[in-house]
Parts: structure tokens; sequence; C-alpha cells
């Protein structure tokens, strides 16, 4: 198989989906897709909910957590005695900006690559708390040394309370030299989060040796866990530290219990995440890995190439097995985000192609994601139908 050839697909992988096949599905990355099977173990357990309320959440729940959450852990390299399962990154980052209080002369640093519900947090902490939220700018495609130049350029020992940086960003799809970073942040005593929404299952991760003080990843996405499934990391030092958004009656434990255990939510989400991350090594996690870089980079250069790009044109995430590319759009097309939401909108019912569209940057980008699901066709019919849409969108 040359460069420019699709890779094969993995027998039998598309059927383990319940997705329209009248639909091309190319945003895997946005809300993730759930196999037939995770699907129907979730269901076993809300049926278990259903016959007995009372003895499910009154009898053994917790231990079933915790067992649930050492298993994911150990997936992702992290210290399951200091993770904590919860809803997703946006609902961790708050915690963790709950817990940091940064004050009136404090600052948060994020890049500008940072998940718009991510910034929003920030800004909201820092009008509650009087600290201020300060932006670095990092080109699309910079190379890690000059990445982690520029963030520790930026970053003001005695005033940053917390750098908030992406390991893999969402519009972008590019990837951060984590472990640089943290350990560049360290020597100037500057606590870190990283926001690793979409590393888990795409990117073979070892949480513990990136050694940021927080690491929240979300497992509904490419680790194929039901909606609602992400993992907490955090350092020994700030433990005791931990403020839940909920106070449950698992506030005496203390961290993790007191952010697990929140009343009559749905637990059955956490409880079949396993089996997903069975369903990921039924198939081969280097298999699906493999398969999914390599087609998403076949669908960006398809797709760059009906527009008229040349490679050199379209932005490498800069590191491997990245699942996701970008695509840049034509200019004046989808800069702002109403814009890009409403292309992607079009794009879904003119063309029955779901893909994800962001404005950063000053430019609309063009998110393509790969999945065992995908096809090589999907971004064919994309490519050969995406130029004169976006004609009909620049001549009105």
């Amino acid at each position: 198989m040359s460069a420019e050839d699709p890779p094969r697909s993995i027998p039998g992988a598309r059927l383990l989906f319940s997705l329209d096949p009248a639909v091309s599905y190319l945003n895997h990355g946005s809300f993730g897709a759930l196999p037939i099977g995770v699907q129907r173990a979730q269901q076993r357990l809300r049926d278990e909910v259903e016959s007995n309320p009372l003895r499910f959440y009154g009898l053994g729940l917790m231990d079933r957590i915790v067992h649930t959450r050492r298993h994911l852990a150990m997936f992702l390299g992290a210290d399951p005695d200091g993770s904590a399962l919860v809803q997703n990154t946006t609902a961790a980052v708050s915690l963790i900006l709950q817990s940091v209080r940064p004050g009136s002369s404090d600052e948060v640093l994020l890049t500008d690559h940072a998940y718009g519900a991510v910034a929003m947090a920030v800004r909201r902490q820092c009008r509650r708390t009087g600290a201020s939220a300060r932006t670095v700018a990092v080109p699309i495609g910079a190379p890690p040394a000059e990445v982690v130049a520029r963030i520790r350029a930026a970053l003001r020992p005695g005033r940053t309370r917390l750098l908030v940086v992406d390991q893999l960003a969402s519009a972008t799809a590019m990837l951060f030299p984590v472990r640089k970073i943290v350990a560049t942040a360290r020597s100037l005593d500057i606590p870190v989060l990283v926001d690793a929404a979409h590393v888990p299952g795409m990117l073979p991760v070892d949480v513990a040796a990136i050694g940021a003080d927080f690491w929240v990843g979300n497992l509904h996405k490419w680790g194929w866990a039901p909606r609602g499934t992400a993992l907490l990391h955090v350092a020994p030092a700030w433990r005791r530290r931990i403020d839940p958004l909920v106070v449950s009656w698992e506030q005496e434990q203390g961290f993790p219990l007191s952010v697990e255990f929140m009343g009559t939510i749905d637990y059955t989400t956490w409880l079949a995440a396993p089996a997903g991350i069975f369903t990921l090594r039924t198939l081969g996690l280097d298999n699906v890995r493999g398969h999914n870089e390599a087609l998403a980079a076949y669908g960006q250069r398809v797709v760059g190439e009906a527009l008229g790009l040349a490679p050199s044109d379209l932005p490498h995430p800069g590191g491997p097995g990245v699942s996701m590319r970008v695509v840049p759009l034509p200019a004046g097309v989808a800069t702002t985000m109403p814009e890009a939401q409403a292309l992607r909108v079009r794009l879904s019912d003119k063309l029955a192609v779901e893909t994800a569209v962001n404005a950063w940057g000053g430019r609309g980008w063009l998110r393509l994601s790969a999945q065992v699901y995908n096809r090589p066709e999907e971004y064919h019919h994309l490519a050969e139908h995406l130029p004169a849409l976006l004609s009909e969108l620049q001549n009105r």
C-alpha cells in the first residue's frame, strides 16, 4: 500500500455500530459513536436498576464504581487512587478551577487552541474571583520546541496560578508536547491542567509519566464508552484540596469518592465503560489506531485536493496516531462560530455528511475524523460535492 492509498478496512468493524448507513459520519470526535455491544451492556445495567432501584443504589454501588475506575485508570496509565470518574472534561475543568481558586492577583493562562467551553469556564471563574484570564498564541503546525518556548515565555511565576493546555486540541487537531510543557511549568512552580478530551482510546497514553497536576480525558469519544464518561487524575499534592461541585453523602470520604458520588445520576454510563475498552481490544488497539490515523490522513488529502490545496497547505497534527485532521476552508468562509455551525448544518442537510467545522485564527476549518466504521468513499463523496457547496455560499 502506498502513502496515497486508503488503509484496508477492519473486517466486520462497521457492523459493530448502529449508525445510519445513509449518512457519512465523519465526526466521531465530537460525540463518539457507541458500539452495539456497549449499548446492550448499558441497557442490561439499566434493566438491573429498574428491577430494584433501592438495591442498585444502596448495596455495593460504590464498590462497583471503584472497580470500574481502577479498570479505566490502568488502561490510561493513571493512579486509580488518584483518579475520579467524572461526566466529561468540561465538568472536570470547572471542578479544578473551583479547587485551585485563583485570587484577584492571579491569572489563568490558556493557549488559543483551548476548547471554547473550557475558555468560558476559565473566564467565568476569573470574573467571580477577580483573577484574569490570558491567552498565548501558538501557530498551528508549530514545532514542539517553539510551542514550549512560547508557553514558557508567557508564564509569570508568582502570578500564573494555573496553566491550561490541550494534549490534542479540538479545533485544530494539533498535538501539544505536554510532557515538556508540564516539566517547564513545574520548574517555575506553576500547576498545569491537561485537557486530554480526545486522547483516551485514540492515543497510547501514560498519565503518570506526563506528570501534570491535573489530567482529564473523555472515554466516550475514542474509548467507545457511553457518553458522560471521563477520568480525572489529580497529583498527590492536590487531592486533599479538591472541592466537589456537588456535595453528596460521600463528601467526608474525600477525593475521589466525594467527586464520584452524586446521588441518583445514571451510573450505568460508567459501569458499562469497560465494555468499550474490551471491544477496542477485541479488534486490536494497534489495528484500530493504525487504521484511523491512515484514513484521517487520506481523507484530509482527498478533500484538500478537491479544494485546490497543496499537501503543504494541509496541517499535520505534529505527531503520530492522530485520527482527526483539519482542512483550511477558503478565505471568508466560516470565519465565525455561527457561520461555522451554519456550514456544518448545510453539509448535513445537503450532502448527508456529518463533520465538524470550526472558526479558529480568523479562518474556517473543516475537521475530519476517521473511525473503523468509515470508508474511503465517504471522503470522496464529500470532496466531490464540497467545492460547489462552498461556491454557493461565497456567491450569496
